[in-house]
């Protein structure tokens, strides 16, 4: 599935084209130079899942935790994991294996620990600030 975005508001748009194409996957793999856009469309999938608290990048906690409408959604920020050791000392395997949402920034940081099945999505912006998001199940 590919979009294309022309600005950071029409992201809202195409949050709810992602979770239906998504289907029964809830772990999102997000890609992306800084300043992409990764953080502000997870926003959008929050709010499309009825998350209601200030959705903010947990780059210093690593982690964040939303109140979803059905159950808890997860934002994780990997940017800062200087080791892919310090994801299995914070226990991720309990948030990836909850059956909740988890939204995974960075994921490259963690190449070894992602689950076999997740939503992988890729935003590449052009010189003229157009944003392709490449969504792909896995």
């Amino acid at each position: 599935m590919d979009i294309h975005i022309k600005t950071l508001e029409e992201l809202a748009g195409a949050a709810p084209d992602i979770l239906q194409y998504a289907g029964s996957n809830k772990i999102f793999l997000f890609y992306g130079d800084m300043g992409a856009g990764k953080t502000t469309l997870i926003k959008s999938l929050c709010a499309a899942l009825g998350v209601t608290d200030e959705v903010t990048s947990p780059t210093f906690s690593i982690v964040n935790e939303y109140a979803g409408t059905d159950s808890p959604v997860y934002h994780f920020d990997f940017y800062r994991l200087k080791e892919q050791g310090e994801a299995l000392d914070m226990g991720y395997e309990e948030y990836f294996f909850s059956d909740n949402y988890c939204f995974i920034e960075w994921p490259e940081k963690i190449a070894g620990l992602i689950p076999d099945q997740y939503t992988g999505i890729r935003i590449v912006v052009s010189e003229e600030g157009v944003r392709q998001i490449t969504v792909e199940n896995i």
